[in-house]
């Protein structure tokens, strides 16, 4: 038998990948990566979007919540997020004026004062203090568990003891909870955000407690805080310790085939020679394994987002009167109330766009200028990043131009309808007289970095733990004992964690 040429191979070279080489090489195994791109970072490669202008953005991520700390301390990543003051800012309208719902990270007069302004009283300031409240003693203590082999669902439960929040958290529909705390709709919908985005389905259905639960979940505080250079800062310092743990990375390098037998695993490369490794590592969506490996391939939801990148002159002034620099610093919410939110799922569940193109915004620069360069930063120019919410592939597979184009205008629409100055009025513009906005379609994602119909989940989240009668396991492991998950597509996958890197890292050591 030919000699193996290497330890462990990692078709695919996003930041799970990086996490998982650095975690193997360090403990002596020999680890190539393989990128079809000709760079590494997949979805939290940062570019300039814009050529003419010196302004980094992420494509296709953009805030850090569920990366842990121990991750960075483990590989000596020289990495630091920002904290937001402001956790979020959700303009309406009321009795013919236009007002503002301000919410700070952490809870102050201007917060309760701003609920009070919306429905009169402090009743539902108190429910929303409340419900975090617990919220956050349950994520301190499920937090840990992720870099962990998995738990059963009755180890979890017990562990967290919280009965009543473990229901509404994992066993009933997240909806019900809202509308049970909550009375405003409009307070209720910032709250079911973060159990929407990017995944196409109702409240009343479970995937939105799974996303719910990674969005509140992380290093046990469910902060998003603002990566310091942008997220390719966090891509070239994993590159740097992958590099100097002695990591091979390969680029420009497509995996073509998967093929394993009872002593090692073959990867066939376009225009390469095959690479034969002991184990392989899957920094891909489980359908694209599936797919290298002459496997039948699992349906899963459609992605279901919108991702639109702007670079303005100055922040736009609001209706409202509010401070942008303020408004925008947090997550800035257009159109998320809870019927709205309902509504938007329905219609384009129904083959139809939003009505009311819910989605929401934040500036990375308000927090960190640094990915803008010194001259961008003088003259107060800005980025703005905006998440479209129940937009699905489906409603782009008959007219992928002509339905991007739609959304992009009902986007932009819904958001000036909330601005003193229209959004175009600010935006910079290119030599050929072009603004610079860009928008993404979940078939553009597709295309670009290989997320199955646009989910950046790569298939349906799953709760971050094993049912009682499953075998103990990591959440990586696949029906091959050769290959792993290293990706959104594992157990406890999703988002920009590193986890699934680490946890299949840990798995391929424990075969030794």
């Amino acid at each position: 038998m030919k000699p193996l040429d290497y330890d462990v191979v990692i078709a695919g070279g996003g930041h799970n990948a990086l996490v998982a080489a650095t975690y193997l090489a360090k403990a002596g195994k020999s680890v190539l990566i393989l990128e079809k791109n000709p760079e590494i970072g997949g979805a939290t490669a940062s570019v300039r979007a814009f050529p003419e202008f010196d302004a980094h953005v992420s494509r296709y991520s953009y805030l850090v919540s569920l990366l842990p700390d121990q991750i960075i301390r483990d590989l000596g990543v020289n990495f630091v997020t920002l904290p937001r003051t402001v956790s979020s800012y959700t303009p309406y309208s009321q009795s013919g004026s236009d007002k503002g719902l301000y919410i700070a990270r952490d809870w102050n007069k201007e917060s309760e004062d701003s609920f009070r302004d919306l429905t009169g009283d402090e009743a539902e300031g108190k429910a929303w203090q409340e419900f975090y409240t617990e919220i956050s003693q349950f994520a301190k203590r499920f937090a840990p568990t992720m870099l962990q082999p998995l738990k059963s669902r009755r180890e979890l439960r017990s562990l967290v003891n919280m009965p009543a929040t473990w229901d509404f958290m994992i066993e009933n529909p997240i909806g019900q909870v809202i509308q049970e705390r909550f009375a405003s709709d409009l307070v209720r919908g910032v709250v079911l955000t973060d159990a929407l985005i990017g995944t196409h389905i109702s409240a009343d259905s479970l995937q939105a407690n799974r996303c719910f639960l990674y969005h509140l979940v992380g290093n046990g505080t469910g902060e998003w805080r603002v990566p310091r250079g942008g997220m390719g800062a966090l891509v070239l310092e994993l590159e740097r310790v992958a590099l100097a743990a002695g990591v091979v990375i390969q680029c420009n390098s497509p995996v073509i085939g998967i093929y394993t037998d009872a002593d090692h695993v073959q990867v066939e490369v376009a225009d390469g020679q095959p690479v034969h490794a002991q184990y392989l590592l899957a920094n891909l969506a489980p359908q694209v394994l599936a797919q290298l490996r002459g496997d039948s391939v699992e349906p899963s939801l459609d992605g279901s987002q919108m991702k639109i990148n702007m670079l303005v002159k100055k922040l736009p002034r609001l209706k409202s009167g509010d401070d942008p620099h303020k408004a925008f610093s947090g997550t800035f919410h257009i159109n998320e109330s809870y019927s709205q939110l309902e509504h938007a799922y329905h219609a384009s569940k129904n083959g139809q766009m939003p009505p009311s193109f819910p989605s929401e915004i934040y500036c990375h620069t308000v927090t960190d200028p640094s990915i803008l360069s010194p001259e961008l930063q003088s003259k107060g120019f800005h980025t703005l990043t905006l998440f479209g919410i129940h937009t699905p592939a489906s409603l782009f597979d008959d007219d992928a131009q002509g339905a991007r184009d739609h959304a992009l205008q009902g986007t932009v629409a819904s958001l000036n309808h909330y601005l003193l100055d229209p959004i175009e009025s600010v935006l910079a513009t290119n030599s050929d007289g072009s603004l610079c906005i860009e928008a993404k379609s979940p078939l553009d994602l597709e295309e670009a970095i290989g997320l199955p119909r646009g989910n950046i989940f790569h298939q349906d989240l799953t709760f971050p733990f094993r049912e009682d009668d499953d075998p103990i396991g990591w959440g990586v492991e696949t029906d091959d004992p050769r290959i792993f998950i290293c990706g959104a597509g594992a157990v406890r996958g999703g988002g920009v964690s590193g986890i699934p890197g680490h946890n299949a890292a840990m798995a391929v050591l424990a075969k030794d």
